[in-house]
């Protein structure tokens, strides 16, 4: 039977460290309500758009939306990681973290229902890319947390949600998207939503670096490890992203989102992490904070 031998609270108090401070950053910045959203100019748009226009803001939505509820599903077994090792500061941030990836399901589906008339069959737009990240890699790893909590099980999973997922599918089609429709002057509400998310996402992958660095500054070893797996799943998201443009002449879809902006705003946050995280082999626990806090600057 498990036990407890202390608690952080009652033996000097919570360390000030760089999941703590996430854990504030949250509480103030995170506190968006997506009931509160209002649709009423985007249900407009969206009765003025043509065929194509509606089926590419499906096409996308769906991968965002599916993308949110599989995160929000599979995130609970880092936790119980996280929190059998005794980590508080760290989990007191991670619950933050799935408060927000629920936000994030329920915004989307709002919008799913009120604007776009809540259409049922939106997985014919996830591409074979998507299925083997989403629907198998994903849950696969995450769920491994809950009978091998090693060094090489959480760097695996971190990669896979934090860099990949987040890091490199989320960011990159969240940025794309919202840029596009800002330009032509669409969907307002939704733009705003957007903001928020991306705002919540990037202390995801903030924690996701740190988590990251933080492994491979204890057991230098575990680089080998991340390093694998980022090599493994790279090219399913960038499989993502091609095969979705497939179905575009040109590789532009019709609000100007061309495939080679993904692809290189993609390539680029993954090379920058990748660099960070490969940095932290020698560091001690106050540099790897000084790092994660790059990241999240």
């Amino acid at each position: 039977m498990a036990v407890h031998e202390g608690f952080r609270t009652t033996a000097g108090g919570l360390r000030d460290c760089f999941p703590l401070r996430l854990y504030q950053k949250a509480k103030r910045l995170g506190v968006w309500d997506p009931v509160t959203f209002d649709f009423t100019q985007d249900r407009r748009d969206w009765q003025s758009l043509d065929e194509l226009q509606r089926e590419t803001i499906l096409s996308l939505t769906s991968l965002f939306v599916a993308g949110e509820e599989a995160v929000t599903l599979d995130l609970l077994p880092l936790v119980v990681a996280i929190a059998r090792e005794g980590r508080i500061e760290e989990e007191l941030y991670l619950t933050t973290f799935l408060f927000e990836e629920g936000k994030h399901t329920e915004l989307f589906s709002r919008f799913l229902h009120e604007v776009a008339g809540s259409p049922s069959d939106l997985e014919r737009f996830h591409v074979p890319s998507y299925r083997t990240i989403f629907y198998e890699q994903l849950p696969a790893t995450m769920e491994r947390l809950l009978t091998d909590t090693s060094s090489e099980a959480l760097a695996r999973a971190s990669v896979t949600y934090n860099m990949i997922v987040e890091g490199v599918l989320a960011e990159t089609g969240y940025h794309s998207y919202h840029e596009s429709l800002a330009a032509n002057g669409l969907m307002p509400a939704l733009c705003s939503a957007l903001v928020e998310i991306k705002r919540d996402e990037s202390r995801h992958i903030a924690y996701g670096v740190y988590l990251l660095s933080r492994l491979v500054a204890e057991e230098p070893e575990v680089w080998d490890v991340i390093e694998a797996r980022m090599q493994e799943l790279f090219p399913y998201a960038l499989g993502v992203v091609t095969e979705t443009f497939e179905q575009y002449e040109g590789g532009v879809t019709p609000f100007g989102l061309e495939l080679s902006t993904f692809a290189d705003f993609a390539t680029a946050q993954f090379g920058k992490r990748y660099d960070r995280i490969s940095r932290a082999r020698g560091k001690s626990l106050a540099e790897i904070d000084a790092i994660a806090e790059d990241e999240a600057a």
